[in-house]
């Protein structure tokens, strides 16, 4: 059939919205990689690192899994199991204590952790510098209190230095994956801190159902101009 010709205007379309992408990503690349290039992402937010308030006295952290030592690594894995072994085992997901020992302590992880007046850890955010799709994100893979802890304003509070760091960091957003059936993760989320269902979160259909919900908040120096009419960070 010999060479065929297609429509010249659409081709150069495509053309310059695939190197528009390129140049996107590259400069995501980039902003991630100075993001994780920080040797202590706390220290830019001086205000941020103490907190004492309803009762609870506590001071925070931000370390690289890699330089966790082992007693905190023991404990960050045994409140994450304590909390959410028997959610992951009633999803789709599953448990598998080897993966996610593995997720957990990888070389990309960042923690953000509380410690009480006797320097005992209570509280903590397993997050990320990374690329999701092509924006530049922090990716919040946990928050995990202990029991004694909860409900006293210690986790919006980390999620807001979570969403300063992706603010000080130039990220695109922040984001999350959250349970269906966790009921108190979802309405923490959704109705307390006003996260909104992310443009990329499955959607069911007659095929297939999703156990799950992909949430995230706007960088509002970085919102993209559709999404004006989201709700602003408080």
């Amino acid at each position: 059939m010999g060479k065929r010709t297609g429509n010249k205007s659409e081709a150069k379309l495509r053309k310059a919205e695939r190197k528009e992408m390129n140049v996107k990503m590259d400069a995501g690349w980039i902003n991630v990689k100075k993001a994780n290039s920080q040797e202590n992402p706390l220290s830019v937010l001086p205000s941020f690192q103490k907190y004492e308030r309803n009762g609870l006295s506590v001071k925070f952290e931000t370390v690289r899994a890699a330089n966790l030592n082992g007693a905190t690594k023991d404990w960050i894995f045994k409140l994450l199991e304590s909390n959410m072994k028997t959610l992951y085992e009633e999803s789709d997901w599953g448990w598998n204590e080897v993966n996610k020992k593995t997720e957990m302590f990888e070389d990309a992880a960042w923690y953000l952790i509380a410690r009480d007046s006797e320097d005992k850890p209570v509280a903590f955010s397993h997050f990320r510098f990374d690329m999701d799709f092509d924006d530049d994100v922090v990716y919040c893979y946990e928050i995990q209190l202990e029991p004694a802890y909860r409900r006293k304003g210690l986790g919006k509070l980390m999620m807001k230095v979570l969403e300063l760091l992706m603010i000080k960091a130039d990220m695109v957003k922040i984001m999350l994956t959250a349970f269906k059936h966790n009921e108190d993760a979802m309405k923490f989320f959704k109705n307390c801190l006003l996260y909104d269902i992310d443009e990329t979160s499955p959607y069911n259909t007659i095929y297939e159902q999703f156990d799950y919900e992909i949430l995230s908040r706007f960088n509002p120096k970085r919102k993209p101009a559709e999404n004006n009419e989201n709700k602003p960070i408080n």
